[in-house]
C-alpha cells in the first residue's frame, strides 16, 4: 500500500521526535539507525527514505529539540528560567530536558554542520534572555548579551556537572543548588524577584 505525501511527512516527524529524545537519553554513539528505527515503529530499511544519513537526522533532531526548548520556555522570565533549568526534574529528565545540556559534548565532536546547529539554538536563546533581561533592566544590548552568555554558560555547565554524579549523589543535589543560588543571586533585584528554590 503506498504511502500518501502526508503520512509520509508524518512518519519523518515522528522518526525526528523519536531521535530528538533518544539521543539526548543516550547520546549521538549510544543510538544505532536499527534501534532508532525499531523504536519509532519502523523498519531500519525505511530510514533511507527519509533521510541520506545519521548525520542528517541529527542535525535535524537538534534543530527540531532546540526549537522545541526555546518555544516551552518563552513565557518565563529569566529567573524563573534558570529555577526551571538548573533543577532536579530537569537533570533527572534528559530524554525530555533541554538538547544543549545533553548533548554539546557529544556535538563537539562532530561535523562544522551540527556545530553550527548547535550555535544557532545557542544563539536563539541568547536572544531570547537578552531581550528579557534589557526589557527589565534597561541595560544596553552588550550588557544584556554578556551577562547572559555567562547564565546560560553557568546553567548548562550545573546541570552536566549535576549528570555527571551518581543519581543519588549529594554532590549532584549540592551543584544544582548552589549554582542556581548563585545565578539568581547575580541577577538584579528587578530580574530575580527574589524568585529562588529552596531545593
Amino acid at each position: 500500500m503506498k504511502v500518501t505525501k502526508a503520512q509520509s511527512i508524518a512518519n519523518r516527524a515522528h522518526i525526528v521526535e523519536t531521535a530528538s529524545e533518544l539521543f539526548r537519553e543516550r547520546g549521538y554513539d549510544g543510538v544505532g539507525v536499527a534501534e532508532l528505527m525499531a523504536t519509532a515503529g519502523f523498519t531500519h530499511g525505511g530510514f533511507y527514505k527519509h533521510f541520506a544519513s545519521k548525520s542528517d537526522l541529527m542535525a535535524e533532531a537538534a534543530q527540531n529539540s532546540l526549537a522545541k526548548s526555546l518555544s516551552s520556555t518563552c513565557d518565563l522570565d529569566v529567573a524563573d528560567f534558570v529555577n526551571l533549568y538548573v533543577s532536579r526534574d530537569h537533570r533527572d529528565g534528559r530524554g525530555m530536558g533541554c538538547t544543549m545540556a545533553a548533548l554539546c559534548g557529544d556535538a563537539a565532536r562532530q561535523s562544522d554542520d551540527l556545530k553550527a546547529t548547535f550555535a544557532n539554538g545557542v544563539e536563539n536563546t541568547l536572544s531570547a534572555l537578552e531581550e528579557k533581561y534589557q526589557t527589565c533592566l534597561g541595560v544596553t544590548k552588550q550588557e544584556a548579551r554578556a551577562k547572559m552568555i555567562d547564565l546560560l554558560a553557568h546553567a548548562i555547565g550545573a546541570v552536566m556537572l549535576s549528570r555527571a554524579c551518581p543519581d543519588d549523589s549529594p554532590l549532584a543535589d549540592e551543584i544544582l543548588d548552589t549554582c542556581r543560588t548563585e545565578i539568581v543571586t547575580s541577577l538584579p533585584s528587578s530580574a530575580a524577584k527574589n524568585k529562588q528554590l529552596s531545593g
